[in-house]
């Protein structure tokens, strides 16, 4: 063993700082117009609505900041955003009641009933800034209050929605530390006045997107209906495209199976 003391010393300056992480990004791309999903933080005046999209890591990674694609009403600056708050969930039915309620026609690769990891900005554990991209913008479809459990959830949607588009780009003084597996990522704001909608993404995935294979659609549901989830295509929308969709963001961090510790 004293012949090999070479080894150990290798060994340790690896350990305390001799590998590096490997920058990890991943984008669904840019907002394709075509549906507008309400996500609003809960306040006493109005109830909670979250949308949901997911995203898979290949190795254990530390999620530092992310930038989500949304619809403001036309005017809105950075002091309108009160609250911007991010979660993420395993896919059902891992932290969740199973069998489920039977208010929904599946919860088959939906979120789960409850979020593993939580940042608010209301808390300091999230940062935000606001980038306008387009004072003027429409998207062809919206989901706002047209949620509702089996037999009455097709509405085929509520409209076109228009105002400006904008990025939120957020920021986790802890980052947020999650194990290789398979997660949705759910953005909610509050504004001082109106709603603010997640914009949709090219399904399946085009550059500038980073395409990943079982790539599921995005999920909706508000405070009624949970702990139950809807597909916005599939279930709310409905007709006979049976439309899917994604929405529009992008999360970074750090790649590294060093990141072994403190996983939420």
């Amino acid at each position: 063993m004293k012949s090999h003391w070479w080894i150990w010393l290798g060994l340790l300056a690896t350990l305390s700082g001799g590998a590096q992480a490997a920058p990890f990004f991943f984008s669904t791309g840019n907002a394709d117009g075509q549906m507008a999903a309400a996500s609003r933080a809960p306040s006493p005046a109005v109830p909670e609505i979250a949308a949901a999209d997911d995203f898979v890591l290949a190795l254990p990674t530390r999620i530092q900041s992310a930038t989500i694609t949304g619809l403001l009403p036309s005017g809105a600056t950075a002091s309108d955003i009160g609250e911007v708050v991010v979660e993420i969930y395993r896919v059902f039915p891992l932290d969740s009641t199973s069998p489920p309620s039977g208010n929904v026609p599946t919860r088959t690769n939906s979120p789960s009933d409850n979020a593993i990891a939580s940042r608010d900005s209301a808390s300091s554990t999230l940062n935000f800034t606001f980038t306008l991209v387009n004072p003027n913008f429409t998207a062809a479809n919206s989901v706002l209050n047209g949620i509702h459990p089996q037999p009455n959830q097709t509405t085929g949607g509520e409209g076109a929605a228009s105002g400006e588009e904008g990025k939120v780009n957020v920021a986790f003084p802890a980052p947020i530390a999650l194990e290789a597996d398979h997660y949705f990522f759910v953005v909610e704001l509050k504004l001082s006045s109106g709603n603010f909608y997640w914009l949709s993404a090219p399904k399946p995935i085009v550059a500038p997107g980073t395409p990943f294979a079982n790539d599921l659609q995005a999920w909706i549901r508000n405070a009624a209906l949970a702990p139950d989830w809807l597909r916005i295509g599939t279930d709310i929308v409905g007709g006979l495209a049976h439309p899917q969709y994604n929405l529009a963001f992008s999360i970074s961090g750090d790649d590294d199976t060093l990141f072994t510790d403190g996983f939420e």
